[in-house]
């Protein structure tokens, strides 16, 4: 029974570290980060990040935690950590004119912030 109980756990929390993207309300499309020519692309499942500078990165298959989709005022939100990047991210859809408002957070260094405009 102690064995069936440790597996359980174990297997609730390797299913909460690698938990899947799952958008929600979020919306589903491309924003430019021009500070770095950085393209942001939500689907349903996936986040990616395409640069010509400094190339792509893909959240898929990555560790993902504290991830959450909410309503903040009037504004779809969403909030995740991931630690091989070493990077918490906000990102706050702007109602009236459909960009999104994205701060990274990074330890030891100042959080960056940028408004991305849609693609």
């Amino acid at each position: 029974m102690k064995k069936l109980v440790i597996v359980l756990v174990l297997l609730f929390a390797a299913t909460a570290l690698f938990a899947q993207i799952n958008l929600g309300d979020f919306p589903v499309g491309k924003w430019l980060d021009a500070n770095y020519s950085a393209t942001w692309s939500f689907t349903s499942n996936n986040i990616t990040i395409d640069s010509p500078e400094y190339g792509s990165w893909t959240f898929a298959g990555k560790t993902i935690q504290d991830f959450r989709v909410f309503m903040s005022g009037m504004s779809p939100s969403l909030s995740f950590s991931c630690p091989e990047a070493g990077r918490s991210y906000v990102f706050k859809v702007n109602p009236t004119n459909a960009s999104i408002d994205l701060e990274i957070t990074r330890s030891g260094l100042p959080v960056y912030a940028v408004n991305m405009r849609k693609q």
